[in-house]
């Protein structure tokens, strides 16, 4: 299950979480976002239970946007424990997003 995250449920569904989060900040007017979204979708599937993966609209959220320090999207950010373990910047292939993923698990 891929999760909408807004400033609104973000310490709730990332910050306290149990577990580890794949966070993509993305805009919906950015090619390589638009071409990172169904890696992003076959994660969260493929993680399911043992990763929560979810996404920020960049646009949306501009707080959420600032407080990572987001220049580049998309962005995606790997949370633990409430702190950011990884973080990655751009269009990338699936497996490399999964080595990432896998030495957090």
């Amino acid at each position: 299950m891929e999760y909408q995250f807004t400033k609104d449920n973000f310490k709730s569904e990332v910050i306290d979480s149990k577990q580890p989060v794949l966070v993509d900040f993305y805009a919906d007017w950015c090619g390589p976002c638009r071409a990172m979204m169904p890696v992003v979708e076959q994660l969260a599937d493929e993680y399911d239970g043992r990763l929560k993966v979810g996404k920020v609209n960049s646009d949306e959220q501009p707080e959420l946007a600032s407080a990572f320090k987001v220049m580049s999207i998309p962005s995606f950010f790997i949370i633990k424990d409430g702190k950011v373990v990884d973080q990655l910047i751009g269009g990338m292939p699936k497996d490399m997003l999964k080595q990432h993923i896998d030495a957090q698990l």
